[in-house]
């Protein structure tokens, strides 16, 4: 992966503390400053650097967990959410029955590997990085044999 690559992809993960806002004390404590003042007043805390090593896995969200909870017509099983979604999904979708399972071509379909790319990793495939002009694909290549052969026969070259 590029630095640039690697810095769009950072700027993605937010850490779950700023460090703008955490400074060392004179006396080896940790100041950290809120955004915005507590009703009463309070606009920082002081830990102790052990005690702020302990808070810190409460911030850490559980894995799988989604960050973004929907409520209304765009929660998960709202009954009009396919009315208001692009993908037409959701519970009032009622284009393929409940016990068919879709095949793994059709889960993919909704998104092609260069869409992911760009989306995940901020690479954008469709343009060039030397040029900015449009770059055509023209051919997608699956089969780990001829994948192997050409990597082998590029090795070969240099």
């Amino acid at each position: 992966m590029s630095v640039r690559n690697w810095n769009a992809y950072a700027g993605t993960s937010r850490p779950a503390v700023s460090k703008k806002r955490l400074l060392l004390a004179s006396n080896g404590n940790l100041r950290y400053q809120f955004k915005t003042p507590y009703r009463d007043g309070t606009t920082h805390v002081f830990f102790e650097p052990l005690d702020f090593i302990a808070h810190l896995p409460a911030l850490v969200p559980k894995p799988r967990v989604n960050l973004t909870r929907f409520h209304g017509v765009f929660a998960s099983n709202a009954k009009h959410r396919a009315l208001v979604t692009p993908p037409k999904r959701g519970r009032g979708n009622k284009a393929r029955v409940v016990e068919e399972r879709p095949s793994p071509a059709e889960r993919r379909a909704s998104m092609t590997w260069a869409k992911r790319l760009k989306r995940v990793c901020n690479i954008d495939i469709k343009t060039c990085s030397e040029c900015t002009g449009v770059v055509k694909v023209i051919a997608c290549i699956e089969d780990p044999k001829v994948i192997r052969q050409i990597l082998d026969n590029l090795r070969q070259k240099a």
